[in-house]
């Protein structure tokens, strides 16, 4: 049966220098889909960058639906832009970077139900990602 996910039931994740909302996952009863709305700020001066983390056991595809950044992974840097999408390959360490004037509007799929368990980020535990 098709169900439909509100933005406004998402769940808000305590993930360092984004705000990041969990729409679709298995805590939704969904078994084999995560889809995240991130939202990257533009950086102040003096910002640290992000660590880069790792998905070990799936790709995740991520859609820009607003701004401009930098994926940064094992393989190279890649330019995004608003329409721009790119897939990460299980087990390449990545970051997404804002690099515009604007914040970075990411849509992230993950092709299962929950990520937590193959997702290792630096600072980040699985037991710290859940906000609210």
């Amino acid at each position: 049966m098709a169900r439909v996910f509100t933005q406004r039931a998402a769940k808000l994740l305590g993930l360092p220098g984004r705000t990041a909302l969990e729409i679709v996952s298995g805590d939704g009863g969904v078994s084999g889909i995560t889809l995240r709305k991130v939202e990257i700020p533009i950086p102040s001066a003096g910002d640290s960058p992000r660590s880069r983390h790792v998905h070990n056991d799936f790709e995740e595809c991520i859609y820009v639906l607003a701004g401009e950044g930098m994926t940064e992974a094992d393989s190279g840097n890649y330019a995004l832009k608003a329409g721009d999408a790119i897939v990460i390959p299980s087990g390449e360490k990545h970051a997404t970077r804002n690099t515009g004037t604007e914040p970075l509007v990411l849509l992230c799929f993950f092709p299962v139900g929950d990520i937590r368990q193959g997702t290792a980020e630096p600072g980040v535990s699985s037991k710290d990602v859940r906000k609210r």
